[in-house]
């Protein structure tokens, strides 16, 4: 019994001991922070809070690049765009290539990029676990600290106020005796990217829904440019057509910084949208926009609104009137920023009006096909190609090469050392593209459901600098110079403002036409014309007429500026005598004309009399 005891007692004190023993390793290696039990030594403190210190940064960093960027930090390739659609993927702002969230891509089609906010949450983690491995421990280092830590995993949440963000990873810190491991990093920072973003959200859906935006624009449209009118006078009407879109631009910018998201009852205040956030519309006319005119009387220079009640049968009205209907296709990209002091976040849109109203009318006629915002000719490059390019002297030539087929243009690459070998979309009768500096823009028929290759020539431009006299004089004023090539393209010179054409080698078709100042009056006249019209009653029946005559007034018009020289030539000009920089004309003088009939003789001599073309 008493050895029972005895055990007994001796078994209470291992277990004592051993309880001594575990809780003084516990204890030692807490203190140590080895099992992260009793906090961090104060003397290594520092360095875990750097680190925090250092998330926080890098998380503002990446908020702020998203903020930027649409809600971007990857912001993809860059797709560029085209003629037709002058817009890329991406609005280069203030360095910042920002992602359209809507736009028109290059070959058409609708395209929508609006990040998800789980989207964004991912990009921002990897960011993070990427840039991490950038915090600066150079000072610890100096001080003999020993830092050792994993790569980080990260995970981000966006809240209305604020990001919170963990970070897993073992960050070891040992200094001397010192030694401390943290596995777990968070830290939550103050920000209204959250709200930002709904805000943007709600914004973006207000303009698919309403189309606010394209609105604005044809109100602006409407105001500050010519569209549909009548202007009572017996002369033509006329405007410069960059003058117009140069207005036109201008107001733009100046009408879309006012739209506004406040809900407060005035014209700018976008009906059904209001925010409680700051928010900011913007268009600069320096950013890719395309605005084309289109009608009677409209080419790159003027629009000319003809007038009805001068020409002969219509004097009769009593009055003369200049009526005139435009139709404009612009394409032009608007910004959206909600903002404060410290943040802000901001996305692009493609504003788009097409035949004077705002976006449905883009696939209204001829489009159909590519109302399916799935179908992209472009993803289906399946057909291997190889492209040869060459200028006239058979030296190659480095060029932008693109594939039309249809009504899409899919960028295939660039050539290298004249060559393209690539993958192309297949297509019967389509077209190459082919741009490069220096020279003319090149299109080749080309099938690549059936041809694998193609030799290409393409034609340098050349500055040519023009001269022109008549009878050893030199003329520098009130002339007009046509170069028009096989393909029916034209350039021009107008003295004295233009004095310079770019050419290729080719056939032409050179007109020059030499006017001086006229004080020739056509004088108001009345002339009677007379027509059959159907009897009345009942030999109107049988298609019986009878003649009716009716007087026509002309108004008296003066001639201001008259046709005194020049002339019409046909000539083939060699790439040599383009490098010589310098054409010169020489055309006949017909004398200023002082009568109708001087005039009348003038432009018979005109189609008579040639040019005579020489280079130097």
């Amino acid at each position: 019994m008493n050895n029972l005891v005895g055990k007994k007692g001796q078994m209470a004190i291992f277990v004592i001991v051993a309880i001594l023993v575990v809780t003084g390793i516990v204890a030692y290696f807490a203190f140590r922070g080895g099992f992260e039990i009793g906090g961090i030594p104060e003397e290594l403190q520092p360095v875990y809070s750097y680190y925090l210190e250092c998330i926080e940064d890098e998380t503002e960093s990446a908020l702020n690049l998203a903020g930027n960027q649409g809600g971007r930090i990857d912001t993809g390739e860059y797709i560029p765009g085209s003629e037709y659609a002058p817009f890329s993927n991406q609005l280069n702002f203030l360095g910042f290539p920002v992602p359209y969230w809507y736009y028109i891509s290059g070959n058409g089609l609708i395209k929508e990029n609006v990040p998800a906010k789980s989207d964004i949450e991912k990009e921002i983690e990897t960011y993070l676990e990427e840039n991490l491995g950038n915090c600066n421990f150079e000072q610890f280092y100096e001080g003999e600290y020993y830092i050792e830590f994993d790569k980080p995993n990260v995970d981000v949440r966006i809240g209305m106020r604020s990001v919170d963000v963990q970070v897993n990873n073992a960050l070891v810190v040992t200094k001397g005796e010192e030694t401390a491991r943290k596995s777990s990093h968070s830290v939550s920072v103050d920000s209204k990217f959250g709200s930002f973003y709904n805000t943007a959200i709600n914004i973006y859906e207000g303009e698919k829904d309403s189309e606010f935006l394209e609105n604005y624009g044809v109100d602006v449209l409407r105001l500050y440019a010519p569209v549909d009118g009548v202007e009572i006078q017996c002369s033509p009407k006329v405007w410069k057509t960059r003058e117009v879109i140069d207005k036109l631009k201008d107001a733009l910018e100046a009408n879309v910084l006012s739209i506004r998201a406040d809900g407060k009852d005035s014209y700018f205040s976008v009906d059904g949208l209001k925010e409680d956030e700051s928010v900011q519309f913007m268009y600069s006319r320096s950013w890719p926009t395309r605005v084309e005119v289109s009608g009677d009387g409209v080419n790159d220079e003027l629009m000319v609104a003809e007038v009805i009640g001068a020409q002969e049968g219509m004097g009769i009205m009593g009055f003369c009137y200049a009526p005139y209907h435009f139709v404009y296709d612009i394409s032009y990209p608007v910004i959206v920023q909600i903002y404060n002091e410290e943040e802000v976040f901001q996305f692009p849109i493609a504003v788009i009006i097409d035949n004077n109203v705002p976006r449905e009318a883009l696939f209204a006629e001829g489009f159909d096909y590519l109302a399916d915002e799935d179908f992209d000719l472009c993803e289906f490059k399946d057909k291997n190609v190889a492209v040869n390019v060459y200028d006239v002297n058979l030296n190659k030539v480095d060029a932008d090469v693109s594939y039309e087929c249809f009504t899409q243009t899919c960028s295939l690459g660039e050539t290298e050392n004249g060559r393209f070998v690539g993958e192309s979309p297949a297509c019967v009768n389509g077209y190459l593209k082919l741009r490069a500096e220096g020279f003319k823009d090149k299109e080749q028929l080309f099938s690549t459901n059936s041809e694998v290759s193609a030799e290409v020539i393409m034609d340098r431009e050349h500055e040519v600098y023009v001269e022109l006299s008549s009878g050893g004089k030199s003329i520098e004023d009130n002339t007009l110079v046509i170069f028009t090539n096989e393909g029916g393209e034209s350039v021009s010179a107008y003295f004295p403002d233009v004095k310079s054409v770019k050419l290729s080698e080719g056939q032409y078709t050179l007109s020059v036409y030499v006017y001086s100042d006229s004080s020739i009056v056509m004088p108001a006249s009345t002339k009677t014309q007379c027509q059959d019209v159907v009897r009345s009653g009942i030999l109107g029946l049988f298609g019986t007429t009878k003649e009716e005559c009716f007087e026509i007034k002309v108004p008296e018009t003066k001639i201001e500026n008259a046709l005194s020289g020049g002339g019409k030539e046909e000539v083939y000009i060699l790439e040599s005598e383009l490098q010589k920089g310098k054409v010169i004309l020489d055309v006949v003088s017909f004398g200023e004309p002082t009568s109708l009939d001087d005039l009348y003789s003038n432009f018979l001599n005109f189609d008579s009399y040639g040019v005579r073309v020489s280079f130097e």
